[in-house]
Formats: structure tokens, C-alpha cells, sequence
């Protein structure tokens, strides 16, 4: 049997931008797309804690140290600069793999979208 579980997580960052006029997607600064294990084109969850807000996307690469989280598209009207959200991705994977399966979950800084050291 396949099953859905949790791959990575990046818990609560800030919104930096909402670029309504773009191809749509989810801008991540590339630190921590790697520290979450998450690759350019891949599909994301994104949770809004401000308004409750779920949606799903496809991740674009942003410029490394940055901070940089960046709704875009049709997306961009789910989310404002300044809210709280969490990035989830998922994968499948037998059952008793899954078991043993250990998600990426990274906790930046809350006002820099940095990496803590």
C-alpha cells in the first residue's frame, strides 16, 4: 500500500511579497528551500495562520540568503506581505517505509526568514 506523508515542512515565515501580476507560484529563498529539502517545481501546501487560508502551488527558487517568500499569481490575493504561513510538501511512499520516514521540518527566525543557527 502507497500513502501521503509529510516530506518537509518550513513552519512559519513571513510573507515578503504578493506579486498578484505574475506567473503564479510561491517564491522561496533558496537557503531555505535546501534546508527543507525542497526542490524548484515542486507542489507546496500553503497555510495562511492569518486568515486560515490553504491553497496549492509550485515552488520557484529565490535568491539564496534573502528571505524571500513570495506568493505569486491568482495566489497572491490569499496571502498579504506581513502574514504567517507554513509550507508543506508531501510524498508517497509504501507504508512500512513510511514508518521509518523522518519529515525536513526547519523553523527560520520569525522576522528574517533566516536559518538559526
Amino acid at each position: 500500500m502507497q500513502i501521503e506523508v509529510l516530506k518537509s515542512k518550513i513552519h512559519q515565515v513571513l510573507i515578503t511579497e504578493a506579486n498578484l501580476y505574475y506567473v503564479g507560484s510561491i517564491t522561496i529563498d533558496e537557503d531555505l528551500m535546501e534546508a527543507a529539502n525542497l526542490v524548484a517545481n515542486e507542489k507546496v501546501t500553503v497555510v495562511n495562520i492569518n486568515n486560515g487560508e490553504r491553497l496549492d502551488t509550485y515552488v520557484i527558487k529565490g535568491a539564496r540568503g534573502s528571505g524571500v517568500i513570495c506568493l505569486n499569481g491568482p495566489a497572491a490575493r490569499k496571502c498579504h506581505a506581513g502574514d504567517v504561513v507554513v509550507i508543506m510538501a508531501y510524498a508517497t511512499m509504501d507504508f512500512e517505509e513510511a514508518k521509518k520516514f523522518q519529515p525536513r521540518i526547519i523553523f527560520p527566525d520569525k522576522e528574517t526568514n533566516r536559518l538559526v543557527k
